[in-house]
């Protein structure tokens, strides 16, 4: 499986961006998707995760009330609806399939990664 992420860009704080995720030569459905976003010089770390069938979405705190991660199985893509973005949200974004991830946000075991899209928010 192959995952181009998109929808990145620069954006002012206060500004909303969607990402999106899409998968080729397998079946998104069969995974659970999640982002996960790099800051320079800072460790890779979890955003939101969705289950396969679109329930039981999770968080990280710093965005739990301004992100929301969805899926249409059908069109084989994963969003990230990012609101009221904040300078500190400025990083690389990826998504990834099936990811596991520590106490601290750190993924440990991702089956397929995506590309990354960069964000970048202005203050």
């Amino acid at each position: 499986v192959q995952l181009q992420a998109s929808g990145g860009g620069l954006v002012q704080a206060g500004d909303s961006l969607r990402l999106s995720c899409e998968a080729s030569g397998g079946t998104l459905g069969s995974y659970s998707m999640g982002w996960f976003r790099q800051a320079p010089g800072k460790e890779r770390k979890f955003v939101a995760a969705i289950t396969r069938s679109g329930d039981r979405p999770s968080y990280a705190d710093s965005v739990k009330g301004r992100f929301t991660i969805s899926r249409d199985n059908a069109k084989n893509t994963v969003y990230l609806q990012m609101n009221t973005l904040k300078p500190e949200d400025t990083a690389v974004y990826y998504c990834a399939a099936n990811p596991q991830w520590d106490y601290s946000g750190s993924p440990f075991r991702v089956d397929f990664w995506g590309q990354g899209t960069q964000v970048t928010v202005s203050s």
